[in-house]
């Protein structure tokens, strides 16, 4: 008798062996997922198991697969990878795309940010979420509009987009839009805007703010932050191959130019998922992954699936079809790009795309709800 196992870079199946797949199964016995195991740590390479090993159905992850194959429902997205219990077991690319290719992450790369400053603070280099950010530049020349607000600015409005200013990335124009243009002078854009709310009182989203987490650690240590992230994030995982977008003074885009393939997306995934454990080492606190994943924003009824916001993570609402009560929780990118996160289920879910359209955009929360949650067997 001959079974399959996705192949991790092409998405297709090939033949293993009965003994193979009965090895497989036998393993796995973890009650969080409907009985089974964690797998071995994917540093160097991902575990792979079918589906059904994992209590998934195959036919219902099939038909999503088939759906982003055609295009008309969920056009333009570039890789889909399903983990469970740590096991790769879905892996597809679509339009030329591959395991190998670096995608950019867009907003994705602020839950990486939210990491590293957590890490930061955890190695005193940073004193706390409390700390005020015009206190991390003994010089303020060039820093316009200071004012009691702006001074009263701490890391957590920055982590939760709660900073009071005017920073929003609506359309041509926007600030966000003239910060993309400027080669150099990022930080000093960023703290002379206008503030228009009283710190801590008002969601805006605010790619500006988390830009100038990069700036807070440079204060402080001397490098920019992908020196951290590398040495205490990035190595600790096996990720060896990334790409930051940078000014021309090597200021990093903290809010969305960080290139990673899924795989390692997916590995991020699982760090937050085992509470930022990794293997024998605890890369990133476990409070800070607690607090990142709690709901310090609230949204309304209106917002449909998402409930709320942490620290520069999405907090969505849970499975409707399971008994628990459990959020789940998103990286989310423009165009796109994915890391869910549902602990429920003991899975991580990876999405990268190029969409054309804000609709389109948010077509994966869509079929995380519609497909992904539905293969569960209950």
């Amino acid at each position: 008798m001959q079974l399959s196992s996705r192949n991790q870079r092409t998405g297709t199946w090939s033949a293993i062996g009965l003994s193979s797949f009965m090895a497989i199964c036998l393993s796995l016995s973890h009650p969080a997922a409907g009985g089974l195991s964690r797998a071995p740590w994917p540093t160097e390479d991902w575990p792979v198991a079918p589906p059904a090993a994992l209590q998934l159905d195959d036919d219902r992850l099939n038909e999503l697969v088939e759906l982003i194959r055609d295009g008309e429902k969920f056009p333009d997205l570039h890789g889909l990878l399903v983990v469970r219990s740590g096991y790769l077991v879905l892996e597809e690319y679509f339009d030329g795309y591959d395991a190998d290719d670096l995608h950019m992450l867009q907003s994705v790369t602020k839950s990486f940010t939210s990491a590293v400053m957590g890490i930061a603070i955890e190695q005193e280099k940073i004193k706390g979420v409390d700390e005020r950010v015009l206190d991390f530049f003994d010089d303020l020349e060039g820093i316009g509009n200071i004012d009691d607000r702006k001074r009263a600015i701490r890391i957590e409005d920055l982590l939760t987009m709660r900073t009071g200013t005017d920073y929003h990335e609506r359309g041509p124009g926007s600030p966000h839009y003239q910060l993309s243009a400027l080669s150099r002078g990022w930080t000093e854009f960023i703290l002379s805007r206008p503030m228009i709310n009283d710190p801590g009182t008002h969601f805006q989203y605010d790619s500006g703010g988390v830009i100038l987490m990069s700036a807070l650690i440079k204060a402080r240590t001397g490098d920019h932050a992908d020196a951290l992230m590398k040495e205490h994030l990035f190595k600790p995982l096996g990720i060896e191959k990334y790409r930051w977008h940078k000014n021309a003074e090597g200021h990093l885009h903290t809010g969305g130019g960080l290139n990673l393939t899924p795989r390692d997306m997916a590995k991020f995934g699982l760090l937050y998922l085992r509470n930022g454990r990794w293997e024998d080492k605890q890369v990133v606190p476990e409070e800070w992954v607690e607090s990142s994943i709690k709901r310090h924003v609230e949204f309304g009824p209106e917002a449909r699936l998402t409930a709320g916001y942490g620290y520069l993570w999405w907090i969505l609402k849970p499975d409707p079809n399971a008994e628990g009560n459990v959020d789940i929780y998103a990286a989310m990118g423009f165009r796109a790009q994915y890391i869910f996160i549902i602990p429920e289920h003991d899975m991580v879910v990876v999405v990268t795309g190029g969409t054309q359209n804000e609709t389109d955009q948010r077509k994966p929360v869509e079929f995380l709800y519609s497909h992904i949650l539905p293969a569960v067997k209950r």
